[in-house]
């Protein structure tokens, strides 16, 4: 059976000029560490360090500085069997790494939306229902298999709405499923 590539997104690197312009990178292979997981996927803190001169302070302490507008996420190369929520093997080591970032110290206090995409073809409502059910595949993957607590993650399908690559539709980076760290 043929395999089709879905994605999961990470903010501020390369996949392709559609890619860029958005300013997010999707990873694939080998570039898929749990390091690159962590670092994308931890929030930006609410409180800075103030900053100080000789004798005077340009922020008083403990003011908050505006957070990060944006909510930390990743992006990744998820396969699946041709229309179908069904991982591949490929993908299921890509996953088993999202697990290991999931659970370690810097991440393990966090809530989790795992939104599901799709490319425009076929109608819109059958590439929701299966952008929700490969969301969804994912979400039980991890859980199931990784031992990240059933509450802290949530499956979402987002459909053929927000593509990645808007100059070629049907491009394997609008197929993906997005982690978004909920910071709850």
């Amino acid at each position: 059976m043929k395999a089709i590539s879905f994605l999961l997104t990470i903010p501020f690197a390369v996949f392709s000029a559609s890619a860029i312009a958005q300013g997010e990178q999707v990873l694939r292979g080998n570039q898929i560490t749990e390091s690159a997981l962590i670092q994308a996927l931890t929030p930006a803190p609410e409180f800075e360090d103030p900053i100080r001169t000789r004798s005077i302070r340009v922020n008083p302490v403990n003011e908050p500085r505006p957070a990060s507008a944006k909510p930390a996420k990743a992006s990744l190369l998820i396969t699946f069997e041709t229309n179908s929520a069904a991982l591949t093997p490929r993908a299921k080591q890509s996953l088993d790494v999202v697990g290991q970032a999931l659970t370690s110290n810097k991440l393990a206090d966090f809530r989790f939306a795992i939104q599901g995409h799709a490319d425009p073809r076929g109608d819109s409502e059958s590439n929701l229902r299966l952008s929700q059910l490969r969301a969804e595949s994912v979400r039980q993957y991890l859980v199931q298999n990784n031992n990240i607590e059933d509450r802290r993650l949530e499956a979402i399908g987002r459909g053929d709405k927000e593509l990645l690559n808007t100059s070629n539709p049907i491009a394997p980076e609008n197929r993906r499923v997005t982690i978004v760290n909920l910071a709850q």
